[in-house]
């Protein structure tokens, strides 16, 4: 495929196979020439991600059981299909980040398979967190509130991403964010208006919170990886999603 400066509906399933595990057919999957031009389309792999929690979901509040138990499997059905690839760099950033006294060291931690006890205890605080926030949400009176509250929180959080790639240099010379690139200007700013315009349709005026609070999580996140390491790699990305998730979420439940 050609590798121009703009954006390609082909850039769609890129995206889908680099932050997702569904099967897609190879014939769309195996765009990764684009690399980082395709970040624009995040946010849609996000949108994926949460219909698939709202299939985890909708049986249990169809028979009846409690929103929590709800939560649960909306909350499992969206790690599967991501493969946990956003709670693992969560976990490794933040092992990395204040388990290490120098850039190298902290480099180093976060490319060390093993979890160490600041990853268990962000791990645990973000499941709880999300667990929480997705109780209250799925208690929403009406069902396609909630689901439109899933939407925006999976997009929104997705748009950080690109926002951290194009705004960071590389914090190291391999790994998967080397890999994929640097998001150009243009493929951050598309990324950040089409998660716009997927939260006020999805939450209409209530979506000025979460964009708040989204661009504030990826701000301070950007401030510690550009102080401690130097830059971004894939875990912080990923660490990038899952803060911003965390915060979208808390500000879409219901006062």
């Amino acid at each position: 495929m050609k590798n121009t400066v703009s954006p390609d509906w082909r850039d769609i399933p890129a995206a889908l196979a680099l932050l997702t595990r569904l099967p897609l057919p190879a014939s769309l999957a195996r765009h990764f020439d684009r690399g980082a031009q395709a970040a624009w389309a995040y946010p849609l792999a996000g949108v994926a991600v949460a219909i698939a929690g709202t299939l985890g979901a909708l049986p249990l509040l169809a028979f009846g059981l409690p929103t929590g138990a709800a939560a649960i499997t909306s909350l499992a059905a969206m790690i599967l299909v991501t493969g946990a690839l956003h709670e693992d760099g969560l976990a490794d950033t933040v092992d990395g980040l204040w388990g290490g006294w120098t850039r190298e060291r902290r480099l180093e931690i976060m490319r060390d398979s093993h979890i160490g006890s600041y990853g268990v205890i962000a791990l645990v605080l973000s499941l709880l967190a999300r667990w929480f926030a997705l109780t209250s949400i799925w208690a929403m009176p009406g069902v396609f509130q909630a689901i439109g509250a899933l939407i925006t929180a999976a997009a929104l959080s997705r748009a950080v991403m690109p926002v951290l790639m194009a705004t960071l240099p590389h914090a190291r010379s391999d790994g998967l964010s080397r890999q994929v690139g640097r998001a150009p200007p243009y493929a951050a700013w598309l990324a950040v208006l089409l998660a716009l315009v997927i939260a006020v349709i999805c939450s209409g005026s209530a979506a000025l919170g979460p964009v708040i609070v989204a661009l504030l999580a990826g701000l301070t996140l950007r401030w510690l990886a550009r102080s401690k390491i130097g830059g971004q790699t894939g875990d912080i990305l990923g660490a990038g999603q899952q803060l911003a998730e965390v915060a979208v979420l808390f500000a879409l439940i219901p006062g």
